[in-house]
């Protein structure tokens, strides 16, 4: 009897880790919350205010590890505040592109994810529609557009999945020196697995 049992659970556990070998593909739709801050030299302060974020991901691993490209509209807002007291509400819609590398742990459905990788963002106003900055992505033209790194990690529960991240700016957004703006950001959002 003991010899079936130490049978079963080595068949098991070699099934588990054969099955972390094998490559997968995922693909879902997400979408969230996001509180958006710039870093500002100068004259000015920034404070968070909620924006939203949607669109799709999908997933390709093999071996533990997966590459995780995702595809959304992203609302930023934002308050900056000069020495003065000033307020300036600060509103725009980009095109995020984040390209996550991660691992998962877990099994039976249920797992816990790291993610890291770059973010480019585009962003999106009357002179730019959403298909010319797809275009813009696609040629490498990157007229408007905004580099940053996220971390984050989530939590998958059969096909949903709740991710919380972290995004800090590579690049400025100002085009004057003295009051550039770095973008940084949390992430609370909920995706669900399509196939």
């Amino acid at each position: 009897m003991k010899k079936i049992i130490l049978s079963a659970l080595f068949i098991c556990s070699s099934m588990m880790a054969f099955s972390q070998v094998l490559p997968s593909f995922q693909f879902g739709l997400k979408g969230g919350a996001n509180l958006t801050k710039f870093s500002t030299k100068g004259t000015f302060n920034s404070e968070n205010r909620a924006g939203y974020y949607g669109g799709v991901w999908a997933r390709i691993g093999a071996a533990g590890i997966h590459l995780q490209p995702e595809l959304y509209i992203s609302g930023k807002n934002t308050t900056l505040k000069d020495d003065a007291g000033v307020e300036n509400k600060v509103n725009f819609t980009s095109l995020d592109i984040p390209v996550l590398v991660g691992t998962k742990i877990g099994a039976a459905g249920v797992g816990i994810r790291l993610n890291t990788g770059p973010v480019v963002s585009f962003i999106l106003n009357e002179d730019q529609s959403i298909g010319d900055a797809t275009s813009s992505a696609l040629k490498g033209n990157f007229k408007g557009q905004n580099f940053a790194w996220q971390f984050g990690a989530g939590l998958d529960i059969s096909k949903l999945g709740i991710d919380l991240r972290y995004e800090q700016g590579l690049s400025k957004i100002g085009k004057d020196d003295y009051n550039a703006k770095k973008l940084g950001l949390f992430t609370l959002g909920l995706a669900y697995r399509l196939f």
